[in-house]
């Protein structure tokens, strides 16, 4: 019966405002409105002193979702939703609002798009009460492994300077031309990177490679694998010219022979918390999650402008992503090194410096490593998740513990980024420390959480909010990077797609 008023207020093209003062007054339980758009979906949170209750229907054309809300009225901070919505919203076009029934509030969201929406409830924890949340997701959810093919099919080398070995602007070769033979015109170094891929077998190469716009000519399927090169294989800098080292005679590349034969170089990159979690804020009202989007970025540019290097981020905007969805993602686009990026506070606003960790299995290795590991695995609780949507296969994954050879590398890499972080500032501890943080559990990706400096503590967060403080840990983070992949460099990919 519910269902079927609800649709009928809908057909009708109506909504009944019965409102008067003595109800306004009564009802205003809702204490904040909060909406948060992003290309992956859009999230509406009514905060309330006590919890409501709320039934939906969605209809699919035009698509609308209709939402009762019982025992409450129309007040000033639910008529603020109205407003929130903007014209970029991939989602919502619109918000009514009224007064249904003396105690019930109807809401209807007019959608651009059609979309599998998700209403759940969330208990008070600070610093929110009680939460209802509106989750709009696109009827074909977001691949993360398609939006990376996309970025590499039409991106340009970023402006980025980097030091010494860094690229120039417009995608020009280092200067080093002991270790680059100058490219012909009309050249694609990246092209012709994917295309050696394809004959690697790489699954992602080979999804590149069918999606592009152009698509590989049939000699590359039947053409002989690279020859094996005298020493180890370096991937950093870009790789020589294969057609060099590619001849009719060459033999078939045996599998250790392709393990060390370079390969686009995928890095995850996660800047911390988003949309309803702020992360930590600082003394002035800096909040964790939007500097440490900026010196993502800022990374992302720098990674990006490596000819054989790509950065795939888990979130480019203030938008929420739970901790396991930022695991997947990374999972998913077969990511050779995963790096969460924070800038955490403490009890103490004394305590200063960054640092850099990794998973434990045996507990931490300080008390501050704990308290830290703590705080940031209580982001999905203040963040918000749908506990009911998670699949199982997640919830494995973040149950099961890394392998040993997983931490092992992420302590190495962790000790290749200390030394380019303690020229940028200073560090709490001289090398890594480790605890159970649930973001770095990947079983097969090194993984790694840099806490570039405390927000907590005034003079940090003053460098934190500087333009030469992000440009500088940027650079020293792709120096640890590109020194890491140089010392390690990744094997060829034969992981199931």
């Amino acid at each position: 019966m519910k269902r079927r008023q609800l649709l009928q207020g809908l057909q009708g093209g109506t909504l009944v405002l019965l409102l008067g003062r003595a109800q306004i007054a009564q009802g205003a339980s809702i204490v904040a409105v909060r909406l948060w758009p992003a290309d992956e979906y859009t999230r509406v949170t009514l905060e309330s002193d006590v919890a409501l209750k709320a039934q939906q229907v969605f209809i699919p054309d035009p698509p609308r979702l209709a939402v009762d809300l019982d025992n409450i009225q129309l007040n000033p901070a639910l008529k603020e939703l109205v407003a929130k919505v903007r014209a970029d919203d991939p989602f919502i076009t619109g918000i009514r609002a009224g007064q249904n029934t003396p105690t019930t509030v109807r809401l209807v969201f007019d959608l651009k798009q059609a979309a599998r929406p998700q209403v759940f409830t969330l208990q008070p924890i600070p610093p929110y009460q009680h939460r209802t949340v509106f989750d709009l997701y696109p009827e074909k959810p977001t691949d993360p492994l398609e939006e990376l093919i996309a970025s590499v099919q039409g991106a340009t080398a970023p402006a980025a300077a980097v030091g010494a070995g860094a690229v120039a602007r417009g995608g020009d070769w280092p200067a080093d031309a002991t270790r680059q033979t100058p490219p012909q015109a009309g050249h694609d170094a990246l092209g012709q990177l994917l295309s050696d891929q394809n004959l690697l077998h790489d699954p992602l190469g080979d999804l590149i490679a069918r999606q592009g716009r152009q698509p590989p000519p049939p000699a590359v399927a039947a053409a002989p694998a690279p020859a094996p090169r005298p020493g180890p294989s370096l991937p950093v800098p870009p790789p020589t010219n294969r057609s060099e080292t590619r001849t009719a005679s060459a033999p078939p590349a045996s599998p250790r022979v392709q393990a060390k034969v370079d390969r686009l170089i995928i890095v995850a990159l996660d800047p911390g918390h988003g949309g309803e979690d702020p992360g930590a804020i600082g003394p002035g009202g800096t909040y964790e999650k939007h500097v440490v989007l900026q010196i993502a970025n800022k990374l992302r540019d720098r990674i990006n402008a490596q000819p054989n290097m790509r950065a795939f981020m888990t979130r480019d905007a203030d938008f929420f992503v739970p901790l396991y969805t930022r695991v997947e993602k990374a999972r998913r686009v077969q990511a050779d090194l995963f790096m969460s990026i924070h800038a955490d506070g403490f009890t103490d606003p004394s305590v200063k410096g960054g640092g850099v960790y990794a998973l434990s299995t045996k507990g931490a290795t300080s008390a501050t490593a704990r308290w830290i590991a703590n705080k940031e695995n209580q982001s999905d609780l203040i963040g918000g998740i749908n506990v009911g949507q998670q699949d199982a296969h997640i919830q494995r994954i973040m149950l099961d513990m890394s392998t040993t050879a997983q931490i092992r590398d992420s302590m190495v890499l962790g000790k290749y980024l200390i030394n380019p972080m303690s020229t940028v500032g200073n560090m709490h501890k001289k090398y890594v420390e480790q605890a159970g943080f649930a973001v770095l559990k990947a079983p097969d990706i090194p993984s790694v959480l840099v806490e570039t400096a405390f927000i907590t503590n005034p003079d940090e967060e003053r460098k934190l909010k500087t333009a030469d403080f992000q440009d500088n840990m940027a650079d020293a983070l792709l120096r640890g990077i590109l020194a890491y992949f140089q010392a390690n460099p990744p094997l060829a990919r034969n992981r199931q797609a």
